[in-house]
């Protein structure tokens, strides 16, 4: 295995590690209700995925 023989310098390091961020994730529109809701996931608000009823939702008193 490998052994560095120098230190690396914290220049170097953050030069390698400038890619590594957080990116906002990408939201959809539901047809169904209108809220925004993750890309390939069930609608919180009205429980629908791609056009169908995936979790029954119990009605608004």
């Amino acid at each position: 295995m490998a052994h560095p023989k120098h230190r690396q310098s914290k220049t170097r390091s953050a030069k390698r590690r400038t890619h590594y961020k957080a990116v906002a994730p990408t939201l959809a529109v539901c047809p169904n209700c209108g809220a925004l809701h993750l890309y390939h996931t069930v609608c919180g608000e009205c429980g629908y995925y791609r056009g169908m009823v995936a979790i029954e939702k119990p009605a608004a008193v």
